[in-house]
């Protein structure tokens, strides 16, 4: 019995050991996680052959505020903007509070469209404003393009913040070629299906069969101005989220999809960027035609947060004369790194590949010239066509869903799974469900034999620290 005990005993404590050693294991690798998708080197000096060669890797730009390398922002109708002539404004929830006042001459007193880009922290904020809705019942609609010149991806959510209450209608449009073309991507209204006949939806609602879904929301379209809800967002990383998990842990999964579904990648560029405001807050039901001056938009901050399209050819881009422009790696070269330089075109040209993680594949242009030359050393065609990638690592679970790594090489993946990192679902329908239930290994605390012996070899030290030698 005392034999039975003290087994049961030592068991309970190796699982003790085992859980803590495994939760310290994600904390960390879960800054590495965090860590994925930056891809900001493009190229390293390896070894090779008794040599120095460069080893390429794909590599894009630090993601910034896009605002700050606006080319042009363009306002329709052009005169639109408040303060000429001065005009005095009232407050939407006191009518008879009318002590603001517009005056494009004083500069304490106007309200152009660049402090819809200027730093905030500034007391009074600043912010540009609209004039008021004096032509009533004619539309008070503005179109704001924010236009780069450049093809930009976006990393996180559009946010504009009001000053005036948040309109009761409002479009935000995109265009991939420059202006000429509009699409939408979002609808916002206090009530969608009177403004524009869409059932409202918010973007936590959507699946990954249908997060490119243009929607219409009815979350950030109150008409009075609260603290709390002067913002308006158009929700990227919800989206991400769809296909990388609620705190965005699978990056590969996004990624592997980023690289081989175009229509995703479209979805988050852009070149230029349209704000349509429709109708003004209004805080009630009926408009209150004494007093129209109560009626206007204003907007203090617009954040585009991004980064220029290099097509992963490419770890920085360039502001230079109100111009911005990737400056190109892997013998590539124009604004977005969309083509091969001359002389090496020894094949067609191609992006680079977010895959494998965490580095992906350069997929560099090589020489035109044929013989020798004309021939690129196996460090110079990126991480998936060398022999010695390491494109899994058993020490750092690269692989998911229980992969094994093969020789650096591969992941062999169990029954139901795909992928390069065995990311991806091999199912149809409800039999999904099913297929993840059935791997408990998932869920089960991992054991000696196959845990890490990189943790192996922390537990005489853990069991140590808690005066457990004797075991």
């Amino acid at each position: 019995m005392r034999h039975q005990k003290k087994s049961a005993t030592m068991h309970f404590l190796l699982a003790f050991v085992l859980q803590a050693l495994w939760v310290n294991w994600c904390h960390a690798t879960q800054h590495y996680l965090a860590s994925w998708g930056h891809y900001d080197v493009c190229k390293s000096q390896v070894h090779a052959e008794d040599r120095l060669a460069w080893h390429y890797m794909a590599c894009q730009p630090e993601a910034t505020d896009m605002t700050q390398y606006l080319s042009m922002v363009s306002l329709d109708p052009p005169n639109i903007t408040c303060g000429d002539p001065p005009e005095m404004y009232c407050a939407l929830e006191n009518p008879y509070m009318c002590n603001n006042e517009c005056d494009a001459e004083t500069e304490e007193l106007a309200h152009p469209p660049k402090l819809m880009f200027d730093s905030e922290g500034r007391n009074p904020t600043t912010f540009w404003q609209s004039t008021s809705w004096k032509k009533y019942p004619k539309p008070l609609q503005v179109n704001i393009t924010l236009s780069w010149n450049k093809t930009i991806e976006l990393t996180d959510d559009i946010v504009l913040t009001f000053e005036s209450g948040r309109p009761e209608q409002l479009v935000l449009e995109k265009s991939l070629d420059y202006g000429r073309t509009w699409q939408p991507y979002q609808f916002y209204a206090a009530d969608c299906l009177d403004a524009f006949t869409m059932e409202p939806k918010a973007v936590h609602q959507l699946t990954t069969s249908t997060m490119l879904e243009i929607i219409c929301t009815e979350a950030y379209s109150t008409g009075y101005v609260w603290k709390q809800d002067k913002t308006l967002r158009f929700e990227i990383k919800d989206r991400f989220a769809l296909l990388a998990g609620p705190r965005l842990h699978n990056m590969a999964s996004l990624y592997g999809q980023l690289d081989t579904t175009k229509n995703l990648r479209d979805f988050f560029t852009l070149t230029d960027l349209r704000i349509r405001l429709l109708r003004p807050a209004t805080g009630a039901t009926m408009v209150d035609e004494n007093n129209l001056s109560r009626y206007f938009y204003a907007i203090s901050d617009i954040k585009v947060q991004g980064r220029c399209k290099c097509n992963l050819h490419a770890n920085s881009c360039v502001y230079d004369n109100g111009k911005l422009g990737c400056e190109c790696e892997h013998n590539t070269t124009g604004p977005d790194c969309a083509r091969c330089k001359r002389h090496y075109q020894g094949r067609a040209w191609s992006m680079g590949s977010y895959l494998p993680i965490p580095k992906g594949t350069a997929n560099i242009c090589i020489p035109s010239n044929s013989g020798n030359s004309g021939r690129p050393n196996a460090s110079s065609l990126g991480a998936a066509n060398r022999n010695q990638a390491r494109v899994c690592d058993n020490v750092l679970l690269r692989c998911q869903n229980g992969g094994v790594c093969h020789h650096h090489q591969r992941c062999q993946c169990p029954a139901g799974f795909g992928g390069i990192l065995c990311e991806k679902t091999q199912c149809q329908g409800d039999s999904c469900e099913d297929l993840q239930s059935s791997q408990p290994s998932l869920r089960f605390l991992p054991t000696a034999q196959t845990l890490p012996l990189a943790l192996l070899s922390l537990i005489p030290s853990l069991l140590a620290s808690r005066g457990l030698t004797s075991l």
